[in-house]
């Protein structure tokens, strides 16, 4: 699979990883799910998982379906808090969860992201933490992303982009490749509802397996897009998304058709 920079100065990861927001969020008979699907995905040369407080059990469940692939792993989270205290007593259990140390530490939606990059930029100096990073998913937040990315506090953003979510496209992808950023692009299948639609013959015609693998090739076609996070706990689904990153990148055209259709 091909690797990018994750940002100006971040390590070369594999530009599709596996998101967690509603299908990790698993009781501890249903480990096993979790297990398969983190497996199958690392097996098929993935590193990056992304995960949050806000998802439910899947920060614990994704720490047991490591196991000994966590050295391996390039473990995104966040911190979803307005409480600074609180904030920090959720790190000490991510530490415990992830073997002592988190490679992203995300401001999760932006939330008192001036109090918490005070703390976490302390962790990130004695070793804790390796980046830094905030997240949004609401184009009515782009102008706080803005000053936050020109702060020089951070290193990565996390932002949605797909046919349906496009805002970022002009405004935010641009200032992160200036400033050097890394960015990390989330709902790429417009959280399933894009997958729903049927697939349109010209796009079979033209090599497109099916929607998955169709807006997966058209987000990773922006160079400025670091790595991409699809969420599933399908083992098949997992390695067949990690696939579509092998393929060619998408010419202009057959990128433009994908968008048009996928909103049509």
């Amino acid at each position: 699979m091909e690797t990018r920079r994750l940002g100006r100065n971040g390590p070369e990861v594999p530009i599709v990883g596996l998101g967690t927001w509603r299908v990790l969020d698993l009781p501890p008979a249903q480990q096993s799910v979790a297990d398969a699907a983190v497996g199958a995905a690392f097996d098929a040369g993935t590193r990056v998982v992304d995960t949050s407080p806000m998802y439910g059990r899947a920060e614990a469940v994704l720490s047991v379906a490591l196991r000994d692939r966590r050295r391996d792993a390039f473990v995104a989270t966040k911190v979803w808090t307005s409480s600074v205290a609180d904030g920090r007593r959720h790190f000490t259990r991510q530490l415990g969860w992830f073997g002592g140390r988190v490679e992203l530490l995300q401001v999760h939606n932006l939330v008192a992201w001036r109090e918490h990059l005070g703390w976490m930029e302390l962790e990130r100096g004695v070793g804790n933490i390796a980046w830094l990073g905030v997240t949004t998913f609401q184009p009515s937040t782009f102008d706080v992303l803005e000053r936050v990315m020109r702060t020089g506090r951070i290193h990565v953003i996390q932002v949605p982009l797909n046919p349906r979510e496009r805002e970022a496209d002009t405004r935010i992808l641009p200032l992160a490749a200036d400033l050097g950023l890394g960015v990390i692009a989330m709902r790429p299948f417009g959280e399933g509802g894009l997958l729903r639609r049927p697939f349109p013959p010209a796009l079979a015609e033209a090599g497109q397996a099916g929607w998955p693998e169709a807006l997966l090739r058209w987000c990773l076609a922006d160079p400025r897009v670091t790595v991409t996070i699809p969420a599933t706990a399908s083992p098949e689904h997992a390695v067949a998304n990690i696939r579509s990153a092998a393929l060619p990148p998408l010419d202009a055209e057959l990128r433009e058709l994908i968008g048009s259709l996928a909103v049509a």
